[in-house]
Order: C-alpha cells, then sequence, then structure tokens
C-alpha cells in the first residue's frame, strides 16, 4: 500500500487572524485533501482481482444488511406477541369498565397503556371497534382512546433509539429522530382533546362523511408484510388476539382461554340438538317442542368447532402459562432486536461512507429548487405514509428510520415529515380493514377510523406547515442533547411517559373527577409556569423579578441533573468494581467518549449532522479527485 502523499499545511487567510476555530477548520480541510489524494492513489493501483473484491464485499454487505432487515422486522412482531402473553388479558380488563371509559382523559391514558402492553395500535383499535359495534362503548367515548392509541404506538421506536446509546452522538440523534414522534402525538393531544370534549369536531365531521356517502363493504386491507414475516414468526409463536377482544366484550368463558394457538385449522359445523326449557313459551320459534318426563324438550341449533389441524410453533407442546411464554418470548425478542440493530448500524456506518454517504444524503435531504421547496416536506409524507401503508405498520417503519437518523444519513428535519407520513399510513390501513366489517357494524368501525385519521390530519395541519410551528422538532433536539449527556435519563423518560404518568392519570380518573380536577389543575398550572418562566430566561430575564432570572435559589436537585448522575453514576460502581473486565471497558470508552465531546466542542460542527458525512468540502474533494486521476495519468504516460 502507497504511503500517504505528502500535502502542504492550509494557511488560514489573513484576515482570520489565529482564531482556534478556523484553524482547526483549515487543518480538517487539509487532512481531508490528503485522505482524498490517498485514495486516488490506492483506487489507481488497484487492479482488476482487487476492484472484483471490492464489489463482492459490496453485495455481500448489502445481502447481509437485508438479511438483518428481516430479522429485525421479525424481532418486532415478536416483541409485540411477547406484550400481547404479558399484558393482554390485564388490557382486555382495562377497556371492560364502562364508566371510567365515559371520562375523556382516563380514556386517553387507558389508550396510551393498552397500547403500551400489546405493543400495536392496530390491536388496542380493533378491540375499540369491536366494543362500538357490540354496543359496549359510544363513538364519542372511543375518541379518546383512539389518541391515546396513537400515542402508545411510538414507544417502539423510542426503545429502538435507546439500544443506540453507546455512541452519544448517535444517541443524540437517534432519541431525537424517535421522540419527535413522541412530542407530535402529545401536542396534538393536549389540543385536540379539549377542542373535542368542548365541541365534539371530530365525532361531527367524521359522522357528516359516513352520512354524505353510501359507503359497501370492501376487502381486507392488504397484510403485505405477513406474507414476508410469517414463514419464520409462525414457527415461533402464534396468537388468538379474539381472547382479548372476548374479554373486552365480557365473554366469561375467555378468561380461562389462553392467547397461545394450538389448533390453526378449524371448521365450524352447525348441528341441530335437543335442549330442554324451562316453559313451552322458551321453545325456539318455528321448532318442534315437547313434554317427555316432565321436562319441556326443544331443538336449538348450535355452532361445533372442529379441530383439525394443529399449529406448527414451538410452545404449541409446552405446558407453560401465557404469562412464562410472554416473559420468554420478551428477553428473545429484545436481545435478537438490540443485536441486529448493532450489525446493522455497523453495516451502515461501513457502506455509507465517503462519496457514497454524500450521494445518499444529497437525495435524501435537500429540498427542491425555490420556489418549490415547500414541496420537499409534503412529498416526505406521502413516502412515509406509502411505505407504512405497504408495511402495514407504523411501528416498523419509524423504528427502521431510528437507525439512519442516529448515523446522519436521514436529517431530524426530514424525519419529521416521513413519521407525520407514517401516521397517515397506519389509519388508512385501518381504513381498509373497517370497509371489511359486516353491514350493521360498518357505520360505526368507519367512523371510528375516521376520527383517527382526522386526528393525525388536523394535528399536521396544528404543527407541520409554518416552519415557526414546528415545535416537536425544537423539543425533539433538546431531548436528545439531554440524554446524550445524561444516558439514564432515556430510561427515566420512557417510565414516566408511557407508564408512570398514564397509571397515575388513570388512577385519580377512577377515584373521580373531582379529584382528578382537584389534583390535575394544580399540577398543570404549575406545569405552564415553569415552562413560561423558563422561556423568559432565556428570551427576555430583565421582565422576571431578580429572584426568578435563574433557579439557583433552589437546591441544586431541583434544577439540575448533575447530582442525580452523580448518584446514578455512585449506583453502578458495584458492576465496575466487581467486574475487570467490564471494568476496563467502562473506563477505556469513557476516555474515548470525554476525547469525542472534546471535538464536538467546536462551535462549527452541527450537532445533529454526522460530521462522517457532511457535504461541506463535496466540490472541492472532486476537484481534487479529477485533478489527482489526470497526474496519475499523465505519469503513466511519462
Amino acid at each position: 500500500m502507497p504511503p500517504l502523499p505528502e500535502t502542504h499545511p492550509a494557511t488560514p487567510p489573513a484576515e482570520l487572524g489565529t482564531c482556534p476555530t478556523h484553524t482547526a477548520r483549515h487543518a480538517a480541510r487539509a487532512e481531508l485533501l490528503r485522505v482524498t489524494l490517498f485514495v486516488c492513489v490506492c483506487s489507481a493501483d488497484l487492479d482488476t482481482k482487487g476492484k472484483v473484491l471490492r464489489v463482492l464485499k459490496s453485495i455481500v454487505k448489502f445481502i447481509l444488511l437485508l438479511g438483518l432487515l428481516y430479522v429485525f422486522v421479525c424481532s418486532l412482531d415478536i416483541l409485540s406477541s411477547a406484550f400481547q402473553l404479558v399484558g393482554g388479558k390485564a388490557a382486555g380488563d382495562i377497556f371492560q369498565d364502562n364508566a371510567v371509559l365515559s371520562n375523556p382523559v382516563a380514556g386517553l391514558v387507558i389508550g396510551v397503556l393498552v397500547t403500551v402492553l400489546v405493543q400495536s395500535s392496530s390491536t388496542s383499535s380493533s378491540i375499540v371497534v369491536s366494543m362500538v359495534s357490540s354496543g359496549l362503548l359510544e363513538v364519542k367515548s372511543a375518541v379518546p382512546i383512539i389518541m391515546g392509541a396513537n400515542i402508545g404506538t411510538s414507544v417502539t421506536n423510542t426503545i429502538v433509539a435507546v439500544m443506540q446509546a453507546g455512541d452519544r452522538n448517535e444517541f443524540r440523534r437517534a432519541f431525537a429522530g424517535a421522540t419527535v414522534h413522541d412530542f407530535f402525538n402529545w401536542l396534538s393531544v393536549l389540543v385536540l382533546l379539549p377542542l373535542e370534549v368542548a365541541s365534539g369536531f371530530l365525532y361531527r365531521l367524521t359522522k357528516l362523511v359516513i352520512d354524505s356517502f353510501n359507503i359497501q363493504t370492501g376487502a381486507d386491507a392488504p397484510d403485505l408484510l405477513k406474507v414476508i414475516t410469517e414463514p419464520l414468526t409462525k414457527n415461533i409463536i402464534e396468537l388468538d388476539t379474539s381472547v382479548i377482544r372476548d374479554i373486552a366484550t365480557g365473554d366469561p368463558a375467555a378468561r380461562n382461554k389462553s392467547l397461545i394457538k394450538t389448533w390453526c385449522k378449524t371448521q365450524k359445523v352447525m348441528n341441530l340438538v335437543n335442549i330442554t326449557v324451562p316453559g313451552f313459551a322458551n321453545c325456539t320459534p318455528d321448532a318442534l317442542c315437547w313434554e317427555e318426563d316432565g321436562q319441556i324438550w326443544t331443538q336449538e341449533n348450535q355452532t361445533e368447532t372442529i379441530n383439525l389441524n394443529k399449529c406448527t410453533h414451538m410452545f404449541v407442546y409446552a405446558n407453560l402459562p401465557d404469562l412464562a411464554v410472554g416473559l420468554i418470548l420478551l428477553a428473545l425478542s429484545l436481545l435478537a432486536l438490540c443485536t441486529c440493530l448493532i450489525l446493522i448500524v455497523k453495516l451502515l456506518n461501513s457502506m455509507l461512507k465517503g462519496q457514497v454517504a454524500v450521494v445518499i444524503k444529497k437525495v435524501l435531504n435537500t429540498d427542491f429548487p425555490f420556489p418549490f421547496a415547500w414541496v420537499t416536506g409534503y412529498l416526505a409524507m406521502l413516502v412515509g405514509a406509502g411505505m407504512t401503508f405497504i408495511v402495514q405498520s407504523s411501528s416498523v417503519f419509524t423504528s427502521a428510520i431510528t437507525p439512519l437518523v442516529g448515523i446522519g444519513v436521514i436529517s431530524l428535519e426530514r424525519a419529521y415529515p416521513l413519521t407525520l407520513g407514517s401516521n397517515i399510513g397506519t389509519t388508512t390501513t385501518a381504513l381498509l380493514a373497517a370497509l371489511a366489517s359486516p353491514g350493521e357494524t360498518l357505520a360505526n368501525s368507519l367512523q371510528i377510523s375516521l376520527c383517527h385519521f382526522f386526528f393525525n390530519i388536523s394535528g399536521i395541519l396544528l404543527w407541520y406547515p409554518i416552519p415557526f410551528t414546528r415545535i416537536p422538532i425544537r423539543l425533539a433536539k433538546a431531548l436528545g442533547n439531554r440524554t446524550a449527556k445524561y444516558r439514564w435519563f432515556a430510561a427515566l423518560y420512557l417510565i414516566l411517559c408511557f407508564l408512570l404518568f398514564p397509571l397515575s392519570v388513570l388512577g385519580l380518573s377512577i377515584a373521580g373527577w373531582q379529584v382528578l380536577v382537584g389534583v390535575g389543575v394544580p399540577m398543570l398550572v404549575f406545569a405552564i409556569f415553569v415552562i413560561i418562566v423558563n422561556i423568559m430566561q432565556k428570551r427576555c430575564p430583565h421582565f422576571l423579578p431578580s429572584f426568578l432570572r435563574s433557579w439557583d435559589f433552589l437546591p441544586k436537585p431541583l434544577h439540575s441533573f448533575k447530582p442525580w448522575d452523580k448518584v446514578v453514576t455512585a449506583g453502578m460502581t458495584f458492576c465496575r468494581t466487581r467486574c475487570c473486565c467490564c471494568c476496563c471497558c467502562c473506563k477505556e470508552k469513557e476516555k474515548d467518549e470525554e476525547k469525542d465531546e472534546m471535538k464536538t466542542k467546536d462551535k462549527s460542527l452541527e450537532m445533529y449532522d454526522n460530521p462522517a458525512l457532511t457535504i461541506e468540502d463535496e466540490a472541492k474533494t472532486i476537484t481534487h479527485i479529477v485533478s489527482c486521476r489526470v497526474q496519475i495519468r499523465l505519469k503513466g504516460h511519462v
């Protein structure tokens, strides 16, 4: 391999003086040119065998990437099944309390909790549709639950982002890319739920749409992703999700049924059987009725299920309760998910570098030329909606783009409209599924699906068209910075937002609306006051009293994470002191991270861009590559 060619040190222009920032920037450019010349020489020295090996290596990496993506998607499916086994029956019990569901705030948090438990907004939405169709729940009461399901479905890609915590910069970008979905959903609910309670605009709008069209029943929604993943997942586990719906609709026999499917092929047969009734008035109409041995007999049609073929998954013969199987699958799916994600990120980092990364990043993140730049975001929404419609899961699509945001291939500004499009895509799938409902339940099923659709459309109108209103992006960046500095905060965020907060609100709702208002309103007012003071401290502190211009008058644990970080770090010293290898690895990793932090203090680097993928010197790089190749050819002629 030839040595790296010498280059003259880059001297900053005279007008820049000796500014360290500009000196560092010119030094970085000189190093880039040096590496570029080295790449030119190496590529020129490659013979036919070397070029063939490079192409073969790229093909193998691409095939490995497809295989890892397949296992990644399958592990998400298994993770959903595991959550349903662990908490599916509890979700059905939660839905059974109709008195609580009539409270819109309680309905919202129930939607969040149930979707987190079953890891599928489609499952929780189908339970709601079943309850509405059977008359157990009114459409008005179901609207807040659908909003909650929209929030709960974003937990999956947040979990995926947590698994990229190894590298601070990747974690910063990935967590911001995942939580932009959370902030969009929570902010939409904060505005639209009070509006729905006060005016019922979603209910009235969807009712108007349903009454305006003579809608006929249609075909089932396309199940394109299942066709690909089912060959693997059906050999691991198959579930009977109708058990959860039966529990929610009050079927007492469903409580003793297992969610694990034993018979995959069954046949229902209608038989005419003799039964006893209390009197002749209770006889089946248009059927024989007679008295024999002092008892009144009649005939009745009863459906009998005949089991034909057993399932072939690995737990069909396991004599284990649903909880045990769910915990086993939960551990295995999380292990597979984490392993696949690490390998996918490493493969993408090895494949997407140099000019390949520059081209891909430019294609994905560049806007249309003026005056059509605004069209780019809406086109990204269409792409997100289309991809979600194809895979039939917003969780799968948003979880798949999270690693790409982490390594810097997709910017946060581009990931935001893709995520909004994914929200639209998952509602269109529900709309098609609703069209397959029977005629007597079609109107209610379709109205709930349309409520979900118009909720997301309204959210987009609130938080996207005007750049100033794209608050979720700014909030996600702030949270990404916080979690990159204190990585334990990511786990705290997940537990607080998707478990403790909904459970607390649910408990207050069960206690009564007086308790909910008495506790919730003061806490809400206090939260708004803190937010306003924080904004004024940054923008216009002179309008605040002197003691409120900073939070230093409070004890440090109440306005800083540093004391808590020390506690968490001290709690983790047990592992470091007990495991020598772990201790050494952790120390080395901390040293590397400290070096990275020192490097990223340079203000010329944008926090949400991957420095390896920057295109700042793209034109210069291409120019030098061309000149390099010309020089090599001239030397060859000489």
